[in-house]
């Protein structure tokens, strides 16, 4: 996946906790810069205290959005309408859409269909047809910021939690997660069976929403290590090779 994108980072603060957005933004640093941070919300009322901190210390724009009907979600529409004139403006190549309401499918699929990728970030609650949807999706859990006694006492920012990384059993339990893998080696692979673990990964986003933080693993590398699912050979020093077993 490209990493020099310009991506618009846009979110829902009515469904998403505030305490994994530093984790998302150093997720998304991987890819590109976040040239646009826009929070929707109705800033008048106590829900969004929390998000308030968070603005001014990330560069994150609030962008207000009254509730002028009880019961109606005013928010979503602010959120898609801005996705709208930001992809129609050609001034990004990527979007980030921090929520877990399903509601946001439909846009994720017309983003898509104008080519350009959708990275999602969402707490484990999200719908299934939104995760899917996502060219990447990742648990909001997994990025939360923890505090530990000492970083407090020293004043020290929080930083994102690295989510307890899964052991071979477990990887290798999640047939989901084992399929994805095997096929993504299988149609990569050359005549001898051996798939570059890059176009691997590129078949994968390309496929899915897979990401291996999820698992607890920075890198997809380090979750095949883990899993023992592949043989495993090192070329030119650092170049890695897979292949399926038998």
């Amino acid at each position: 996946m490209d990493t020099n994108y310009k991506i618009a980072l846009l979110i829902d603060c009515d469904n998403v906790s505030h305490q994994a957005i530093e984790g998302v933004l150093q997720e998304l640093a991987k890819y590109g810069a976040v040239n646009i941070r826009h929070a929707h919300g109705n800033w008048n009322g106590p829900q969004l205290g929390g998000w308030i901190e968070k603005l001014h210390a990330n560069a994150i724009r609030p962008v207000q959005q009254f509730a002028y009907t009880s019961g109606k979600n005013a928010t979503d529409a602010s959120m898609i309408i801005d996705a709208m004139d930001l992809l129609y403006s050609g001034n990004v190549s990527a979007f980030a859409l921090m929520t877990s309401d399903s509601d946001f499918t439909p846009l994720v699929m017309r983003i898509l269909e104008a080519g350009l990728p959708v990275f999602g970030f969402g707490e484990k609650k999200t719908p299934t047809p939104f995760v899917n949807a996502c060219s990447q999706f990742i648990y909001t859990e997994n990025l939360r910021e923890e505090h530990d006694e000492d970083s407090v006492e020293n004043g020290a920012e929080p930083t994102a939690k690295t989510q307890k990384k899964w052991g071979r059993n477990q990887l290798r339990g999640d047939s989901m997660l084992v399929k994805t893998l095997r096929t993504a080696v299988e149609q990569t692979a050359d005549d001898d069976g051996w798939a570059h673990l890059g176009k691997v990964g590129q078949y994968i986003s390309n496929n899915s929403s897979f990401s291996p933080v999820n698992y607890g693993y920075k890198k997809l590398s380090d979750l095949i290590r883990a899993s023992e699912l592949f043989e495993i050979s090192i070329r030119e020093k650092t170049v890695l090779y897979i292949k399926n077993p038998g």
